[in-house]
């Protein structure tokens, strides 16, 4: 690149692919002006270089579309998984596969748009941050009863669980390659992939993003598979729910031996206490504080054994930021133009 040309930032496209056979050849259509450099609305040039469709051996005819897709256009890449794994595990395929500085992930049915991904970089660009998540300005075309269940678990995970920036997480999101590559690098078996990502991203921001309809197929979630990824987000978000198990278990042991010293003054001092009651409450309390921090201690000590299974890193080494995409955050200078 020479002095005064446009850096241009090269974006890898994912899409794990589960019930696409009626809406992935939209999607496609509408990135392909993508696929040529383009300037967005903050003055930064970028051009998506490749399309990763990762098939998650759905029960429609997705395979057929995404081979008719690789044979017309040379910039889609398909990835074959062996069986289904899932949405975050397709994704994560994906990722691995990406050539990209950024990677962007979006829905094969429609509801994100490809074109607002210039939204997504230049928040990005303009906040120096290596994950950028889409904040949705309306709501979700889903029922009430799944938006509220959705918010109100992020909110308990970000909260409660130490699950870092629950609340954000989204399938449409933008991240720098180097970060989501080496996630998918080390992410073990059922690691949810935004927990993992929040592992090692330095900055996490969001981006106003209006969502579309889904497209014209029944979505692929019922809310026993919903329950399993907010289960999977608490496995995997930390130790914070077992520390406050063994909480639980000091203020039952501490509330016990002041339970026991009031009883023994209560016995003392009315008499009135029916003998041996004294002693079965304070055995039962402390009894149950002691229990509960015990087992408090060795979840502590299967926590890091699930997190080591889980690939979460004890660092991760990347390229200085100054040289990569962040290091052209500001647009060039546009020379001006003489109107006399």
């Amino acid at each position: 690149m020479t002095d005064g040309e446009a850096y241009v930032h090269r974006i890898s496209i994912v899409i794990p692919v589960y019930q696409g056979e009626r809406t992935l050849r939209g999607v496609i259509d509408e990135i392909r002006p993508l696929t040529s450099p383009f300037v967005t609305s903050a003055g930064h040039t970028a051009r998506v270089d490749e399309v990763v469709l990762a098939y998650d051996r759905g029960p429609d005819d997705s395979a057929r579309v995404i081979r008719e897709l690789a044979a017309e256009n040379a910039w889609i890449k398909p990835v074959w998984l062996s069986r289904n794994f899932g949405q975050h595990a397709a994704t994560l395929a994906g990722m691995a596969s990406s050539g990209g500085e950024w990677i962007a992930t979006i829905d094969e049915d429609g509801q994100h748009d490809p074109g607002q991904i210039q939204v997504l970089l230049d928040q990005a660009l303009a906040d120096r941050a290596d994950l950028v998540y889409a904040d949705p300005v309306n709501r979700a075309p889903h029922g009430f009863v799944r938006n509220t269940a959705s918010k109100a678990s992020k909110r308990t995970l970000e909260s409660l669980l130490g699950g870092g920036p629950a609340s954000h997480f989204n399938s449409f999101r933008l991240v720098l390659g180097e970060i989501g590559r080496s996630v998918a690098a080390y992410a073990g078996t059922g690691v949810y992939l935004d927990v993992a990502l929040s592992w090692v991203a330095s900055r996490v921001v969001t981006a106003p993003i209006t969502l579309r309809a889904e497209g014209d197929r029944p979505s692929g979630y019922s809310y026993r598979r919903l329950f399993g990824h907010f289960w999977r987000m608490v496995l995997t978000s930390g130790t914070r729910g077992l520390r406050l198990v063994t909480a639980v278990g000091v203020l039952f042991f501490v509330g016990g031996i002041l339970f026991a010293i009031y009883l023994t003054f209560a016995r003392f001092v009315s008499g009135d206490i029916p003998e041996g009651w004294t002693s079965q409450m304070v055995l039962t309390a402390v009894g149950t504080g002691v229990i509960l921090v015990s087992l408090g201690i060795i979840a502590e000590y299967l926590g890091v054994a699930v997190s080591t299974a889980l690939g979460k890193p004890a660092y991760l080494i990347v390229r200085d930021p100054a040289s990569g995409p962040l290091g052209h955050a500001d647009p060039p200078e546009r020379p001006a133009v003489d109107r006399e």
